[in-house]
Formats: C-alpha cells, sequence, structure tokens
C-alpha cells in the first residue's frame, strides 16, 4: 500500500505548526512544570478552536470524527512543539465515552471536549496505577474492571523524568458513571487511541529534537570546521533519521486501520507505537550527544523535548509490551 496525506491534511499540520510557533510552548511548559497550568489552558483553548478535540467526538455530539488519521496528523504537530498537558488522555477519554453504549455519559461529556471547555484525564488501571495531570483536569475517568468511575480526587504529584508530565495515583472515590462488559470493550478501543496518539507525539517528538540537532550540528565548529560534517555525525544522524522515516508509514498506517474498525488494529497500533517511541528515543540520545554539555541543561529548550521522549516511548504500551502484542497477533 502506497499512502500519503492529502492536500487538507497537510495543511492542517502546517496551520497547527504556525499556531503553536506563535505560542511560546517551551514557557507553557515550563510554568506547567511548576503547577501553573494558566500558559497551557491558553493553548489548550486556541487547539480546541482548530478542532483538534473535536476530530475524537462523532458529529452527533458536536465533533467532527472520530477521525484517526486526522488525530494521527495534529498529534504529531502537537508532539513536535512539546505540548503539555493530558492531550492523548483527553481524546482517549472522548474515544471511551463514544464506544460505551450510554447516551447520558456521551451527552454530558463530549460536547464539552469537543469545544475544548473540558481537559479530561484516563487512567485504565489494568495499564498502571498512574493518571496524568489530575490536577490540571475538569474531569478525571478511572476505570477498573468493568467499572468507570469519574471524579476521583488524585493523590500527590509522583516524580517523573518529564516534569511537565505529572503524574499521581487516582482515589477509590469519585462517582460510578456505568459498569459492565461494555467498559472493558471501550477501554481497550480506548487504549488503542491513546497509543496511537502517543505514536504520533513521539514522531513529532523526534523530527523536532533532530531538525534542532541538525541545526546545531552547522553552527557547532572542532578543529575549525563544523562538527555535521563529519562522517561519525553524519552516520548518527542518518540512522536517527531513517528510524523515524520507518516509523511515520507505520502510524499512519494504524491509523487507517483503526478508522475501519479492523480486526488487525490492535496489532498495527502496537508496531506503531514501538516504532515510534523507539525512534523518538534515539533521537533524544542523538540530540544530547550532538550537543555536547550544553544539551544537559535545563535553560536550553532542548531539554524539554528530550525528557519527553522516554516517557512517551513507555506511555500507553511499553515497547516489551508492544512487541510481545504484535508477536501474539
Amino acid at each position: 500500500m502506497r499512502f500519503l496525506l492529502d492536500a487538507e491534511q497537510r495543511e492542517f499540520a502546517r496551520s497547527l505548526d504556525g499556531l503553536l510557533t506563535s505560542s511560546d510552548t517551551p514557557a507553557a511548559v515550563r510554568s506547567w512544570a511548576a503547577g501553573d497550568h494558566a500558559p497551557g489552558r491558553a493553548v489548550w483553548a486556541r487547539l480546541a478552536e482548530a478542532g483538534v478535540f473535536a476530530l475524537a467526538v462523532p458529529e452527533r455530539h458536536d465533533g467532527l470524527g472520530p477521525l484517526p488519521l486526522d488525530i494521527a496528523v495534529a498529534f504529531t504537530e502537537l508532539g513536535r512543539h512539546a505540548v503539555p498537558g493530558p492531550l492523548v488522555e483527553t481524546v482517549a477519554a472522548a474515544a471511551l465515552l463514544d464506544r460505551l453504549g450510554d447516551p447520558d455519559a456521551a451527552a454530558a461529556h463530549l460536547p464539552c471536549i469537543a469545544s475544548g471547555k473540558t481537559v479530561a484525564t484516563l487512567c485504565l488501571t489494568a495499564l498502571g496505577p498512574y493518571v496524568l495531570d489530575a490536577d490540571a483536569a475538569d474531569t478525571v475517568l478511572v476505570v477498573d474492571g468493568d467499572v468507570l468511575r469519574a471524579g476521583a480526587r488524585p493523590g500527590p504529584v509522583q516524580p517523573s523524568a518529564d516534569p511537565a508530565r505529572r503524574l499521581s495515583r487516582p482515589s477509590s472515590g469519585g462517582t460510578v458513571l456505568t459498569q459492565g462488559p461494555a467498559v472493558a470493550s471501550a477501554a481497550a478501543h480506548a487504549a488503542d487511541v491513546a497509543a496511537l496518539a502517543t505514536a504520533a507525539q513521539s514522531l513529532g517528538l523526534g523530527r523536532a529534537l533532530l531538525d534542532r540537532t541538525v541545526e546545531y550540528v552547522k553552527q557547532r565548529t572542532q578543529f575549525g570546521v563544523p562538527v555535521g560534517s563529519f562522517q561519525a555525525v553524519k552516520h548518527r544522524l542518518a540512522d536517527t533519521l531513517i528510524a523515524l522515516e520507518f516509523a511515520e508509514p507505520l502510524v499512519h498506517g494504524a491509523a487507517l486501520a483503526l478508522a475501519a474498525d479492523s480486526p488487525e488494529a490492535g496489532r498495527d497500533v502496537a508496531a506503531a507505537k514501538v516504532t515510534a517511541g523507539e525512534a523518538a528515543h534515539r533521537a533524544a540520545r542523538t540530540a544530547l550527544q550532538l550537543h555536547g554539555a550544553v544539551g544537559y541543561t535545563d535553560e536550553l529548550d532542548l531539554s524539554l523535548w528530550i525528557r519527553k521522549a522516554r516517557p512517551l516511548r513507555d506511555a500507553w504500551g511499553s515497547p516489551a509490551a508492544c512487541r510481545a502484542r504484535v508477536l501474539a497477533a
């Protein structure tokens, strides 16, 4: 299969790139890590106006979707600009609520998610005990077995490799929205949507790291010449580029499989997630090495991207779990 984004999708990506370039996302990331959510919520509102969250919400609930491929396009740009917040969890929550078969729960939450009025976060206890950015979310959803609860209070924020990923354990409280086999089925679908969006974020993050590193090695000199002219540096950058180039069609293919409700969608999502996550992690290691000692400094904006690579690689399906899922299929 040969697949390319169409003109409208490419223009959508360019518009998001322009929007986020003008939004000073590094300042928003630093504020978010410090517990100040106002700059991040301002970026969130602009993304909502652009229709990003509506892509995960069906038209009957004031959305545009669900459109997995457009979600992948959008989240690649969100990763490229290191936008903070429970972005993945919000679209996953929308996918969960859409698949529940509970019209009341869907009507209560989905229109607000589509419009950006509600920042949602989601914890599937089968995949891990933590919930992301519960302190910033308007709605915290927790799926424990076949029970869906809303409004669980978060515990203290836990340390994270990325200070802007604020993790906490949800309490056992909250209101039971619904329960039964439909919850487990909807949660499995939501996990696939989350893994796809995270893979796309990783892809965008890796491309941003590579672009910044290429520009840096053109300027940094040793022995009177740019370090980018050294063959070993060229090979390292080429390997990083190849890894990202191989990941992109897997991300798009997984999005197409989800859109078609293909039986192989879970396998394809897992393959995309592990490939994009490992490519972004490689890009982060390359960026750190080729920037030299300056790459370790908090003051350099590059550190905001480097610190996201490993958490994104492990979120919503670790490399080992994704490989096991591919092999099992």
